[in-house]
């Protein structure tokens, strides 16, 4: 575990130095939030704030994910890494856990965001929105981190990690946005109590299959 420590602790000093895949997450989700906004009438916008949530951040996050891994293929981290004595799940680990605390400094950015622009009750069930953005940022990481280590090899890798994750992450979309349209129009957790169940299993299965199959990804 100190091997994933040091992972971690590297990859955020380095974003802390750096400030760019933070930078361009906020970016990103702004223009698209900018776009929904003088498209939609405002009480349209409220309505459908929570599936523009969710797609706002799985695309500004699938593009932050993926430039964490090819800035240190273009440096050569990568295969230094990978020839380290350590545990390749370790590796995983530290990875995942890097991009949920990033992922989740956007996504507390997007929350504020999403009640400026498109008027979104996010403080209707402060703790239950926490919860449900917490779940589904798990399931995403876990996921997008996976394909992101499989993809950086591929030739055409900017095109082909939509391309495998999309997919995989329809169960967490439409499980998130329902969630979440449950909390902010001021609903229990209970409430929500199905779509939360998709959601933990779906962090569970793909947190514990990437730690047990990263070894075989990254070898292939």
């Amino acid at each position: 575990m100190s091997a994933a420590w040091r992972i971690l602790h590297k990859d955020l000093v380095l974003e802390l130095r750096t400030r760019e895949a933070l930078s361009g997450l906020v970016v990103l989700m702004l223009l698209v939030l900018l776009t929904f906004t003088f498209a939609m009438d405002p009480e349209g916008a409220a309505n459908a704030a929570p599936a523009v949530q969710w797609v706002t951040f799985v695309f500004a996050g699938l593009m932050a994910i993926q430039r964490a891994f090819l800035l240190e293929r273009e440096n050569g981290a990568w295969y230094g890494l990978l020839l380290c004595p350590i545990d390749r799940g370790a590796i995983f680990v530290a990875k995942m856990a890097s991009n949920v605390i990033v992922l989740g400094l956007a996504q507390v950015v997007l929350m504020a965001l999403l009640a400026l622009l498109l008027g979104a009750s996010v403080l209707a069930a402060p703790a239950a929105v926490l919860f449900v953005n917490l779940l589904g940022l798990i399931g995403f990481a876990a996921l997008a981190t996976l394909f992101a280590a499989i993809s950086v090899r591929l030739r055409a890798r900017e095109m082909m990690l939509p391309l495998l994750v999309l997919p995989l992450l329809v169960p967490l979309v439409i499980c998130a946005v329902e969630a979440s349209r449950v909390v902010m129009s001021g609903g229990s957790l209970a409430s929500a109590g199905a779509w939360l169940r998709v959601l933990a299993a779906f962090d569970v299965i793909f947190s514990v299959a990437g730690w047990m199959v990263f070894e075989h990804v990254v070898q292939e």
